[in-house]
């Protein structure tokens, strides 16, 4: 072939006919074509440098990880912690308990009255149409021999409709019913702490526990539950039994530790309260020795308390997180700088090829786009597999939070890029000349 001969080419199809290839059709072609290759670029990079790729995607899987179980176990969290204060049933309840004499004055005007005693309730327990029930509780801690040791528990007296407006549910028999506290039978409920200390999850309903010489029958086992209070402990921790039979055979003094009301409405607290109080005031000689607690009042201050501590944590937790991920975005940097030095050669033969700095920079880009998905992709696969391990100690489950999911990846993805940038910079305007010398 001389110096001077001519290639001929053969047209395309779409010149033959007339017609120039649709140049929307060209540009996507070749966009989508240099996407998938800067991809495979960029996994080819990780994997040619295991150590450094590993170091940097551990701590991008690592933030991405943290954000995603965090937020994931904080409204599992929450959701346990709303259900155990709404399980306490302390909504619309006040409670009449023995006022603590605070001088020495007090303590003599005290002395004077009898206390809270069993033969208050007919007198405080009058009917009223604002009132759906008074509960009375007593209850006192005794020691019981198990096979090859003691156990501490606690003796409680209720009446039989305690469990149903204090939302103790039976999970195995029967609870106490009218007939037990007429008769004042030796019957007991158990709770399931106690039930599980004692019988070792076997079955304990028609067994016989003997309280201060005193056989009780077990007729049933409360269902286990979120201890959110004191009551819900000693209940957990104890053996329930009508109240007639506790102060026949275990106080003869008759003492009562409380009296629950439950009010039909929320808003007669003050008008109920003033006349519970004038109730026993009567009963005691005129002497004011107790004092009524609105326990939704309460409960609803333990949640406030409750809602600040997991704000708290929440700005903690999420801060430590965003922490390992701002590393993990340092680690990117050093990894695309790396390449960057590493691929001057590459860079330059492309350049002189054609490429445009435009395509360089994005190239650069996405391939820092690669490497934070992988590390957001392996953090999100980790943190589901611990949630759904999880899940079983949570009272509705444990779902990953599509929010922290979310929020993870754009974090993860928004720091590749801010931490790309430099590298891409120095990329595109890199000289062919001086990157092939």
């Amino acid at each position: 072939m001389s110096d001077g001969a001519v290639i001929l080419c053969s047209p395309g199809p779409s010149l033959l006919n007339g017609e120039a290839p649709a140049p929307a059709e060209s540009a996507r072609g070749f966009s989508l074509g240099m996407f998938w290759e800067v991809i495979r670029t960029g996994l080819v990079e990780l994997w040619a440098h295991k150590v450094r790729s590993l170091l940097t995607l551990t701590l991008l899987m690592l933030g991405v990880f943290a954000l995603v179980v965090m937020t994931s176990v904080l409204d599992g969290i929450m959701d346990k912690i709303s259900t155990g204060f709404a399980g306490m049933s302390w909504d619309g309840t006040v409670r009449i308990a023995q006022k603590v004499a605070e001088t020495g004055a007090e303590r003599k005007r005290f002395d004077m009255s009898p206390g809270l005693r069993y033969e208050d309730v007919g007198r405080v327990a009058g009917v009223s149409p604002k009132v759906l029930a008074f509960l009375p509780r007593a209850q006192k801690s005794v020691t019981v021999r198990v096979p090859g040791d003691t156990e501490r528990i606690f003796v409680i007296g209720v009446s039989p409709d305690y469990a149903q407006w204090m939302n103790r549910p039976i999970a195995l028999g029967r609870g106490l019913t009218e007939d037990d506290q007429r008769r004042r039978s030796t019957v007991a409920v158990v709770g399931a702490t106690l039930a599980n200390k004692l019988f070792g999850g076997a079955d304990p309903v028609g067994r016989d526990l003997v309280v201060e010489g005193i056989p009780f029958r077990l007729v049933g086992v409360q269902a286990p539950g979120m201890i959110f209070s004191e009551e819900n402990y000693y209940d957990a921790n104890g053996i329930l039994i009508p109240l007639p039979t506790y102060m026949d055979r275990m106080d003869p003094a008759h003492k009562l530790a409380q009296i629950t009301v439950k009010l039909r409405r929320p808003e007669d607290m003050g008008e109920v309260s003033a006349m519970l109080l004038g109730r026993v005031r009567q009963a005691h000689h005129g002497i004011e020795d107790v004092e009524v607690v609105d326990l939704e009042a309460e409960a609803a201050k333990g949640y406030r308390n409750f809602l600040e501590q997991m704000r708290g944590w929440r700005i903690v937790l999420l801060s430590l997180a965003s922490t390992v991920l701002l590393v993990g975005g340092v680690g990117v940097l050093s990894v695309m700088l790396i390449s960057f030095s590493d691929r001057r050669f590459e860079i330059g033969l492309r350049k002189a090829l054609g490429a445009s700095d435009h395509e360089i920079f994005i190239q650069f880009l996405l391939e820092a786009l690669v490497l934070a998905a992988t590390g957001a992709l392996l953090g999100t696969v980790s943190g589901a597999l611990l949630c759904q391990a999880l899940s079983a100690s949570f009272p509705f489950g444990l779902v990953v939070n599509p929010v922290g999911l979310v929020t993870a990846w754009i974090v993860a993805l928004a720091l590749a890029l801010v931490f790309g940038l430099y590298p891409a910079f120095r990329a595109m305007r890199l000289s062919p000349m001086e990157a092939m010398r």
